[in-house]
């Protein structure tokens, strides 16, 4: 196999039920990639799913000895890449054709070291939930401390940047915290703000607890080193953009 351009990363717990669609839309994008599958010991069928990808030279699968969560899973997967650029997609979630090619041309035009796109919320079942989470062309250090815009799914990021600032302290949003590590070291992240990522809503996302997603939100400030009051006033602003976007 050539020389990937784009690794995808997608780590997976029991997502028999829909990770074939989230695999078969990377093989979907017009670019050279590979796909690494971090399986943090799934016990219900997830290993046989992916069987039919066996054999391919842009396929990789690894199962992590015990749970580890998925921020190590995916720092794993990022360890074992040999792409330029990291891309991530959970294994409930799905892209559109052409979100890749999208994200490198407009990195290449941009110079920046990341880019997100927009989001459709779907069901469950995978149909459309009616509602679209916009991004902005361009988002700051400063934007980002106030509203997390960035959504992992749909993230491409420079490999060495995703190596530099792993994801970590997984007692809080550890994808929000490296954002806004990798934002604040190489300036701001470019977005393109068109549907490319299909959000599937499930009960089991850390955020589906908003007591407990709160929490972790605040830790995200205090990691980053704000004083108590700070984080606090950061945390109102996170949580009145929340209000909005899911309105």
């Amino acid at each position: 196999m050539t020389q990937p351009l784009v690794s995808v990363i997608m780590p997976v717990y029991n997502g028999a039920a829909y990770i074939k669609k989230a695999a078969d839309s990377v093989f979907l994008q017009e670019v050279p990639l590979e796909l690494l599958v971090i399986d943090d010991c799934s016990t219900d069928g997830t290993e046989e799913v992916l069987a039919s990808y066996e054999g391919r030279k842009d396929f990789y699968y690894y199962r992590n000895q015990t749970n580890q969560g998925a921020a190590s899973s995916r720092n794993r997967g990022i360890r074992e890449a040999r792409g330029r650029y990291i891309a991530f997609l959970d294994a409930d979630d799905w892209w559109a054709e052409g979100k890749l090619k999208a994200q490198l041309e407009l990195l290449e035009r941009t110079g920046s070291v990341l880019c997100s796109t927009g989001r459709e919320l779907m069901n469950p079942d995978g149909t459309s939930a009616g509602k679209y989470i916009p991004v902005k062309e361009r988002i700051s250090y400063r934007d980002l401390l106030s509203h997390n815009s960035i959504n992992c799914s749909s993230v491409l990021v420079r490999r060495e940047a995703a190596l530099e600032y792993p994801m970590e302290h997984d007692d809080s949003h550890e994808d929000y915290l490296t954002w806004l590590k990798i934002l604040k070291r190489y300036g701001p992240a470019a977005g393109i703000n068109r549907p490319y990522l299909k959000y599937r809503l499930t009960e089991g996302g850390k955020s589906r607890n908003k007591w407990k997603s709160a929490v972790m939100t605040y830790r995200v400030y205090r990691y980053m080193g704000y004083h108590p009051l700070k984080s606090m006033a950061y945390f109102v602003s996170y949580a009145l953009h929340g209000l909005w976007k899911y309105r």
